[in-house]
């Protein structure tokens, strides 16, 4: 474990530090710039569509999802461990400087995450039984023609099965059982056994069965996570404005506080706001892309609209949250990471940890963290179970699905029992290679979704 460890490390060092920023950044400016602001310039508009008519019973649709339910399958893969135990990982390691990049790589991802949504509408298609399929391979193979075309789209299928469907579900399954373990002291593989049990249940039921789930299962998670927060930062508000003081002076100053040479600090601040950024919202990555191309929508900007609300949703609203709570307890008025000593503490427990300073009781702290955590965690599980469903059926074909579904389950089980350290590299190294001919197919037919946003714009100003 150990040599496979020090492997994947190594990969992801050059993923994150390198290849990912300049893709990730390139992308999402490129695609702001061409859009003319389209995260800024729609955003109002994406708001409408999202609450307008709001609706917590989307109801059977005869083929794909409504346009909410499609959103609340892309948010419950979106707010998952990467806003709570990805945040505090990429504090600690990086500093709070780190959130101010993954605000950075947020805003720029909202164009990202328009162009992903527009494509996979552009490029969806109906199968024999009537059944909507979409999804970066389709949009990959439009890009790219050929054989070329076809390895490319396969290096991403096999690429979104790992890093969602096998090793992302790990994740979410081990930072369940380990926050359950210190809350409740329940063992590990037994919540490993009742979450493969849950989520097997909602994977035989189906699309329809999963979407009904999501979009009840969201909202209430989103507000359950956003009282607790919002208490904690009632409780710590004289500290509010050191702590956007931090996030912001340690963005471009992270050396003061997490150690190294100037140099060094600032590539790992911006690095951990990137990747982790990445896995919180994962614009870019080429999953909720999956979601979108399936809801029943008039025009493929209505849903690149609201997918942007999405990460907006995911990063500057839940995100921030956990930051604010972390940042506020144990950075500000010289708390115990003020000096930059990580005190014992961990990603998976610094939430936990700060939650506990601001009830003053830490057994509080670890129950409200493994409670959110369950929910957020669990609707991840849900949606990524799906991106990774679509991209094994590609490959394989239909009937190869139900095998699909035994194998992960069987990751979700061993995610309960494996090392923090391992299982987050694994899905950190699969989720960055996801990259790679996501972005490549959106620069290819940035064109579509330069016409799609643009005439949006002419006909307004009609």
């Amino acid at each position: 474990m150990d040599f496979i460890h020090s492997i994947v490390s190594t990969v992801n060092t050059y993923l994150s530090d390198y290849i990912l920023i300049f893709l990730l950044v390139g992308c999402g400016l490129y695609f702001t710039i061409r859009t003319r602001f389209v995260q800024v310039r729609c955003f109002g508009e994406g708001m409408r569509e999202v609450f307008g008519n709001l609706s917590f019973r989307g109801g059977k649709q005869k083929s794909g999802l409504s346009s909410f339910q499609a959103l609340a399958t892309a948010i419950a893969a979106q707010v998952g461990t990467g806003n709570i135990v990805g945040a505090c990982g990429a504090i600690l390691i990086g500093g709070p400087g780190a959130i101010f990049w993954m605000w950075i790589i947020a805003f720029f991802g909202m164009a990202t995450i328009y162009s992903e949504a527009v494509l996979a509408q552009k490029t969806r298609t109906v199968d024999a039984d009537g059944n909507v399929q979409g999804g970066p391979v389709f949009y990959i193979r439009k890009a790219f023609g050929g054989t070329f075309g076809k390895i490319l789209a396969g290096f991403f299928a096999v690429a979104t099965v790992l890093a969602l469907g096998f090793m992302g579900t790990m994740v979410q399954s081990n930072s369940i059982a380990s926050t359950s373990e210190s809350a409740f002291g329940v063992s590990a593989w037994i919540v490993g056994i009742i979450i493969a049990v849950l989520s097997a249940i909602i994977f035989l039921g189906g699309i329809q069965r999963l979407a009904s789930v999501t979009e009840k299962i969201v909202p209430f998670m989103a507000f359950l996570y956003l009282l607790c927060s919002l208490v904690v930062i009632g409780i710590r508000i004289k500290y509010i404005p050191e702590t956007f003081g931090m996030i912001f002076k340690y963005a471009f100053m992270p050396q003061a506080i997490i150690g190294g040479g100037v140099g060094t600090a600032l590539k790992m601040a911006i690095s951990q706001g990137a990747k982790r950024g990445l896995f919180s919202n994962e614009a870019g990555m080429g999953s909720t892309p999956h979601a979108h191309a399936l809801a029943n929508v008039e025009t493929p900007h209505k849903q690149g609209v609201v997918a942007m609300i999405g990460v907006f949703i995911d990063t500057f609203i839940v995100l921030t949250m956990t930051a604010l709570v972390v940042i506020s307890t144990l950075y500000a008025g010289n708390g115990p990471l003020a000096n930059g000593n990580p005190d014992g503490l961990t990603n998976a427990n610094m939430a936990q940890h700060a939650f506990g300073i601001a009830f003053g009781n830490a057994t509080v702290g670890n129950m409200i963290v493994a409670i959110c955590l369950f929910f957020f965690a669990f609707s991840t599980i849900l949606g990524w179970n799906l991106f990774g469903k679509i991209n094994f059926q590609y490959l394989f074909g239909k009937k190869s699905t139900i095998v699909y579904s035994i194998i992960a389950v069987g990751f979700i089980v061993l995610g309960s029992l494996l090392s923090n350290g391992l299982v987050w590299d694994l899905a950190d190294m699969f989720n960055q290679l996801m990259v790679i001919p996501n972005v490549l197919a959106l620069f290819a037919l940035s064109s579509l979704v330069v016409v799609e946003a643009r005439s949006k714009k002419k006909d307004k100003d009609e």
